[in-house]
C-alpha cells in the first residue's frame, strides 16, 4: 500500500517529504505502533541514525510506565529481592 501525502499538506506542514517521514515514524514509534526497525525504515535512515534522531527529541527508546515499575517491585517483593521497611 501507498500513502499519498499532496503537495497542499506537505507545503502546510512546512516539512520536506524527507522530514515529513521522519515525523510519522517518530510518532509511530513513540506510540508503540512500529518497532525500532520498522519506524527507522519507514524514516529512511539506519537504525543508528533513528536512534540518534530520538535522543536529540528526549524520545525514550524503551517506554517504561508506571505500570510496568509497579509489576518490577511486585516481582522483586515475590521474589525476596525487595523487602518492605514500614
Amino acid at each position: 500500500m501507498s500513502v499519498v501525502i499532496s503537495d497542499e499538506i506537505l507545503e502546510a506542514s512546512q516539512l520536506t517529504p524527507r522530514e515529513f517521514r521522519q515525523e510519522i515514524a517518530l510518532y509511530l514509534f513513540q506510540t508503540d505502533r512500529l518497532t525500532l526497525g520498522y519506524a527507522s525504515k519507514l524514516a529512511e535512515l539506519s537504525a543508528k541514525d533513528f536512534r540518534q534522531l530520538l535522543k536529540q527529541r528526549n524520545i525514550p527508546l524503551f517506554s517504561y510506565d508506571v505500570a510496568d515499575f509497579e509489576l518490577d517491585l511486585k516481582n522483586l517483593r515475590e521474589l525476596g529481592r525487595l523487602t518492605h521497611h514500614g
